[in-house]
């Protein structure tokens, strides 16, 4: 029983990731109703941007490389271009195809990816990089003591700080002045116009925090497998949680996380030596096509009926 508890609970940690980079499409959908298929792609451009700035920073200020100066130095660098780099998508690529139809606004977010990864491996470079944040993975000394279940430490510190990123943020929206105005932006653009809403001023905002959220995640995930190209498919693994929480509620998305990684995990080990593993690699996605013949909306999405 022990073992199974041990594979859930690393599941839901997972789990929490998987919500933190859904986040990123729920912000951005909920605002505009544009799947930003270039979230990804956002993801490895912050991760690669940071990790850049730590290696040139001891050249230009002649600080220690592993200090926490340069560390943070080098975060408020990222986010700096990832806020400039949200309200440039939003003014020269999104602006200018306001009110065309959504195919029109997701191929252009296709192109963006290609741009957006070009930029950065053209800025930095194309080589893999490690990153440390300072947390070992390693298990948590009293859970495994008093539980007998192993924690990974890096898991434990990842998720606290998706969770608390992913509450905080819906916390923002839901009770301050931007919070409104962007639910009133996602019911109706127009209506919210009549009242005096700035519909271009909540939509550079919401793609700035898609940036934050983006370089959060790509700091966990780069930490985990190394600042390389392959983040950019981070984003597939969101798109099972999208379907499972609805596309444009963030609870949705920290409750779809959590079913998504946990599932994961319990196939992987409890299913895959039956199946010749790597079911973690299609088990969600089942799971998502299966839940879309039961409850399209998502648990938590807004159900259409069509009046005749």
């Amino acid at each position: 029983m022990g073992f199974f508890f041990e594979v859930l609970i690393g599941g839901l940690l997972s789990g929490v990731l998987y919500a933190l980079v859904a986040l990123g499409f729920v912000l951005i959908y909920k605002a505009s109703g544009v799947f930003n298929f270039a979230q990804g792609a956002m993801v490895f451009f912050a991760a690669l941007t940071f990790v850049g700035f730590r290696e040139v920073l001891p050249g230009w200020t002649g600080l220690e490389a592993d200090g926490n100066f340069v560390f943070w130095l080098a975060f408020v660098l990222a986010l700096a271009s990832m806020v400039v780099l949200g309200i440039l998508t939003e003014k020269i690529v999104l602006r200018p195809l306001v009110n065309q139809p959504h195919i029109t606004l997701f191929m252009a977010t296709i192109g963006l990816t290609f741009l957006i990864e070009g930029i950065a491996q053209g800025i930095w470079g194309a080589n893999v990089r490690g990153l440390d944040l300072g947390i070992a993975d390693e298990p948590v000394e009293w859970i495994m003591e008093s539980a007998d279940i192993l924690v990974s430490k890096f898991d434990l510190f990842a998720a606290t700080i998706a969770g608390a990123l992913v509450a905080s943020l819906a916390l923002f929206f839901q009770y301050t002045k931007v919070g409104r105005a962007l639910r009133a932006v996602a019911d109706d653009h127009q209506a919210a116009l009549s009242i005096g809403i700035p519909l271009q001023h909540i939509w550079a905002i919401v793609w700035a925090v898609a940036g934050f959220v983006a370089l959060v995640a790509g700091l966990i995930w780069g930490a985990r497998s190394g600042v390389q190209f392959a983040l950019t498919f981070t984003a597939l693994k969101a798109l099972p949680v999208l379907i499972l929480g609805g596309f444009t509620s963030v609870p949705g998305a920290i409750v779809g996380g959590l079913i998504i990684g946990a599932s994961e995990k319990l196939a992987e080990v409890f299913i895959g030596p039956f199946v010749g593993g790597g079911i973690e690699g299609w088990f969600p996605y089942v799971l998502a096509l299966a839940f879309l013949l039961v409850r399209p909306e998502g648990l938590f999405g807004e159900r259409h009926i069509d009046r005749v």
